[in-house]
Order: structure tokens, then sequence, then C-alpha cells
């Protein structure tokens, strides 16, 4: 089953994986030795951002290494872009009436 990649970043260590795979591709070894979890559980997060595209493998000799896949996070940006926009215009009109009481109370 193809999860949908909100699914992925709804988990907090998911979350937490994308977050250090973006500074450096790392070892599933050293991506497990920042959580309180077994490796096992690392490797079942780590299954899930590869099959919805937010980390890429790359074999390194012995090594398998995940890094950050940019194109995918670009694509949550985009989505999130249209509630941005929608959150900013509201603070403008919150940051107006606290003006306009405030000109009001003086």
């Amino acid at each position: 089953m193809k999860r949908d990649v909100f699914q992925a970043i709804a988990d907090p260590t998911r979350r937490a994986i994308i977050a250090l795979v973006a500074i450096q591709a790392m070892t599933p070894n050293a991506i497990a030795a920042h959580f309180d979890t077994s490796r096992q559980a690392v490797s079942k997060h780590l299954r899930i951002l590869t099959e919805c595209e937010l980390v890429q493998q790359e074999q390194r000799g012995r090594e398998i290494y995940y890094s950050l896949e940019i194109h995918k996070m670009k694509e949550i940006d985009d989505w999130l872009e249209q509630y941005r926009k929608i959150w900013e215009k509201r603070f403008d009109q919150l940051g107006e009436l606290l003006e306009v009481m405030k000109e009001k109370k003086v």
C-alpha cells in the first residue's frame, strides 16, 4: 500500500528523522542512536519515509546511507503555502485591529 506523504510526516519520530538526514546522510544505526527506540522501529520509519520518497537510500560500500529528497519536501511546502497565505492575511488583520483598538484607548 502506497502511503501518502502527509501520513509519513504525521509521526514525530519520522519528522525527527527527516530533520537529521536533512543535515547529512546517515546510516540506520547512526539515526537509531538519536532515539530511545529499537533499531527495528527506526528501520520501519525509514521504510515508510523511503516508500513516500521523502528519503533516498545510497549504498556506500557495505553501508546504506539515507538522505533527504528535497523535491518531495518542496511538494509539501507548495501545499502548505496556501495555508500560509491565509494565516498571514489573518495575522495582518489582527494587527490592524489591535492598532485601531490601541488608538481608541489613547
